[in-house]
């Protein structure tokens, strides 16, 4: 067995696990990542999109952010659109200046990818049978196979960024951990495809026939949605089908000037609110989706995850640089109170932009809540008040600091 030794083990090479090592190396951090996939799997993940400025200024400071300012799009605010009426939510202006930046989650791997190998950080891609073990111990490691030879990875903690499916959240006892979750009753189809974006900016609808969001990626490579039963299969749409539901759904005038074309990518994503307390064991911390899940309404996934990395980092950077070691029991704590409000977020747009079929308190049929929701959503949008909670929400919250 080969045995190897670090101060940092990360479990996971998405972009959170990526981004930490990277914060954790500028500050002379050791640090090794692992994950059961290879490098190129990662790369074709499509996810999330919309950046908060925390998660940039995270990228600046970790010194990747060149490609991200030069090619990410500012976004001043998105329009909100309720039977086919848009309302602009002017992010800019409801929040004294803050925005938020287009740039896809591939390209922040990719970025981080490769700023991992030109630093020569050591990094384990396809490694298997990855297991944490003597978490509660000044002394954990990890153990796994990769090319064929087994490792031993003693580290001083524990990083798991891996998902929900991962090992780390695994390996607190069941009898230690409470999990919380509500699964959606329908997913969001999704379309890639290297058309122009309807608008320069996002559009979500609401509409008698179901939920639509507008996206982008850049000028010129789009990403559009629509919700779907969850008994629904990817083959049952083909483009066409697809592009013509869309345009039902948009409004009239961006449905009007909306370029189709081929898919390039096409998926049905299922929608969940998820949160395991604590997030951390021992010396073992959760980050991002190995903790927390969120529906992809508020764009609060890949966002709260690096608010996990923000309070882990700034905590790793006060335990060997300060010597202060009396801040790593506050981790679960800091970083539940943002996860927590990201997930209140999240369902709460979800629940006003999509039709839940949820009851109301006068009518078992169900009617009431529909009216309650469409209610709700016409005051929201029609008050500045209302305009600037969902602002507000939707640019972030502050970082919290460590005490």
């Amino acid at each position: 067995m080969k045995k190897l030794r670090t101060q940092v083990a990360i479990i996971g090479g998405g972009p959170s696990g990526l981004l930490l090592g990277q914060l954790l190396h500028k500050q002379g951090i050791a640090n090794v990542v692992l994950d059961r996939v290879s490098a190129d799997h990662v790369l074709k993940r499509i996810r999330a999109g919309i950046l908060e400025t925390g998660f940039a200024d995270l990228m600046r400071e970790a010194g990747v952010a060149s490609r991200m300012d030069g090619e990410g799009l500012v976004h001043d605010g998105f329009a909100i659109a309720h039977n086919g009426v848009s309302t602009r939510i002017d992010l800019k202006g409801l929040t004294g200046g803050k925005t938020v930046l287009c740039y896809g989650q591939v390209e922040v791997t990719h970025d981080l990818i490769e700023a991992r190998a030109k630093s020569g950080q050591e990094t384990f891609f396809e490694a298997i049978r990855v297991t944490p073990l003597d978490i509660t111990t000044d002394k954990p490691r990890l153990t796994f196979e990769y090319q064929g030879e087994e490792h031993e990875l003693h580290c001083d903690y524990i990083a798991g960024c891996d998902g929900f499916h991962g090992v780390s959240r695994q390996s607190i006892p069941a009898n230690l951990r409470t999990e919380f979750e509500r699964v959606y009753p329908f997913g969001w189809l999704g379309v890639l495809s290297d058309t122009p974006p309807v608008d320069h900016e996002l559009i979500y609808c609401r509409s008698e026939r179901g939920f639509a969001l507008a996206s982008m990626r850049s000028h010129t490579r789009s990403r559009y949605y629509i919700d779907v039963p969850l008994s629904h299969k990817v083959e049952q749409w083909s483009d066409t089908a697809f592009w013509e539901e869309l345009k039902l759904r948009l409004p009239h005038a961006a449905a009007a000037t909306l370029i189709t074309g081929p898919s390039i990518e096409k998926s049905i994503a299922p929608l969940r609110s998820f949160v395991c307390e604590p997030m951390q064991y021992g010396r073992m911390f959760l980050v991002g989706d190995a903790a927390h899940i969120v529906p992809p309404t508020g764009a609060k996934g890949l966002n709260l995850a690096a608010s996990d990395v923000s309070t882990l980092y700034r905590i790793m950077q006060r335990v060997y640089l300060e010597r202060d070691t009396s801040c790593v029991k506050l981790y679960s704590e800091i970083a539940l109170r943002r996860v927590w409000n990201g997930e209140r977020f999240s369902w709460w747009l979800t629940r006003l932009l999509h039709r839940l079929d949820e009851q109301g308190p006068h009518d078992n049929s169900g009617n009431s809540g529909e009216r309650f929701t469409e209610s709700e959503l016409a005051y929201l949008l029609a008050s500045q008040a209302g305009r600037s909670l969902i602002a507000e929400q939707y640019v972030g919250l502050p970082y919290e600091q460590l005490p």
